[in-house]
């Protein structure tokens, strides 16, 4: 027991170190990701459709034009658990796109079975269709994960605070310009402030400020890196229900089954 209780006692303190991290970052002058109560996070967190809107709103009028999303498919824009577009616009705007037809090798307009296209060349920034999931924000201490399971992975978090972290300094350095971020790794980042107050007319009436966009697109970002989050929280929760029955049925049985016996001396 008193092996047992030092080792709690241990993992509290890491616990707390580890929440406590962020803050003693900050105040060191060191990288910051400011924490984001979004609405999918936690066991039970879903998220919200009119969020997901105005985020792919944000994507497809500012961000598409230097970054894609190769992994997310133009169908499940309409599916359950997502922005869920009206299914008639998605086929309209997939059919915007020029893609490539893998059977016949020649180009034609996108279909609802198509992904997004892959973006590159000179300038253009990376796929987003993970970096919610790459660019963690938080990180516990090595093999615990105590602040990804209080906090979340930080990865949405991140993003928004590479958009509004932006110092206003630039610099040149061999021909190229950078920006001062507070968030990015070395304080300079190469993209140019994305983001600016009332940059785009949200279709919902919400106002435009670049802390609404940010949030708005990471939460967007995060679905397109978890597009299943919601249907595994429902799955996970009934198998955490199952497992707990039966650990119960089975304390009973062996209960029943030793109570009998319980105390007796066999002669061996």
């Amino acid at each position: 027991m008193k092996h047992l209780l030092i080792s709690a006692l241990s993992a509290l303190v890491i616990g707390a170190s580890a929440l406590a991290s962020p803050a003693m970052a900050a105040e060191s002058g060191e990288s910051h990701v400011e924490d984001i109560d979004f609405s999918f996070e936690g066991p039970f967190g879903t998220f919200d459709q009119q969020q997901l809107r105005r985020g792919f709103q944000v994507y497809r009028e500012v961000c598409s034009a230097c970054h894609g999303l190769r992994y997310v498919a133009f169908r499940t824009l309409a599916d359950q658990g997502g922005p869920m577009m009206d299914p008639a616009w998605v086929r309209a705007y997939a059919a915007e796109f020029t893609v490539m037809d893998k059977e016949t090798g020649e180009e034609r307009p996108g279909k609802e079975t198509d992904h997004f296209p892959f973006i590159s060349g000179m300038g253009m920034g990376p796929d987003l269709s993970l970096m919610a999931k790459a660019r963690a924000g938080f990180h516990g201490p090595y093999g615990l994960g105590i602040n990804q399971f209080f906090r979340g992975i930080g990865g949405p978090e991140y993003i928004y605070s590479v958009l509004t972290g932006y110092t206003g300094e630039e610099k040149e350095e061999a021909g190229s310009y950078f920006y001062g971020n507070h968030t990015f790794p070395g304080g300079w980042i190469a993209m140019p402030p994305p983001l600016s107050e009332d940059l785009i007319e949200y279709e919902d009436g919400t106002p435009a400020t670049v802390e609404q966009m940010a949030q708005d697109v990471a939460a967007y970002l995060m679905w397109t890196a978890e597009p299943k989050l919601e249907s595994r929280k429902r799955w996970g929760f009934v198998a955490v229900l199952m497992l707990a029955v039966l650990s119960t049925l089975l304390y009973l049985t062996n209960k029943k089954l030793w109570a009998p016996h319980k105390g007796k001396k066999f002669d061996l």
